[in-house]
């Protein structure tokens, strides 16, 4: 059921055409969706107008169910991006201390770039 509104909504919405809603989500027949956008969708066939009709509590709980499960997709993926950060940062870290041990140069250390060293030179003789 959730699938069915979910491919009404991408339809209304102008995401998808009927046809390439057969075509992405496997449906072997393109009266089955036609079927679906006039049973749940939000357009008067009868009169070829879209309605402002109110959902149904059913309705409205499945499409949140859809809502909820996107998000939650997307927070797993977010915390899987967080979590490569958090250690490709420790990595990076330790990198630069074994770098600045194995040639005792402080990589870390803030020096002036040379350009800013050159623009004060010139700076100071005028």
């Amino acid at each position: 059921m959730s699938l069915k509104l979910e491919i009404v909504q991408e339809i209304e919405q102008g995401q998808l055409t009927v046809t390439q809603a057969t075509k992405n989500y496997g449906i072997q027949c393109r009266k089955t969706v036609v079927q679906w956008l006039r049973k749940f969708g939000n357009f008067d066939w009868e009169n070829q107008i879209p309605l402002k009709m109110e959902k149904t509590p059913e309705q409205k709980i499945m499409e949140l169910e859809v809502q909820v499960k996107l998000l939650e997709k997307q927070k797993a993926f977010l915390e899987r991006q967080a979590f490569v950060a958090d250690k490709k940062a420790i990595l990076f870290d330790m990198m630069i201390d074994l770098a600045e041990k194995e040639y005792q140069i402080d990589i870390r250390k803030n020096s002036v770039p040379e350009q800013s060293i050159i623009s004060k030179q010139k700076s100071n003789k005028q």
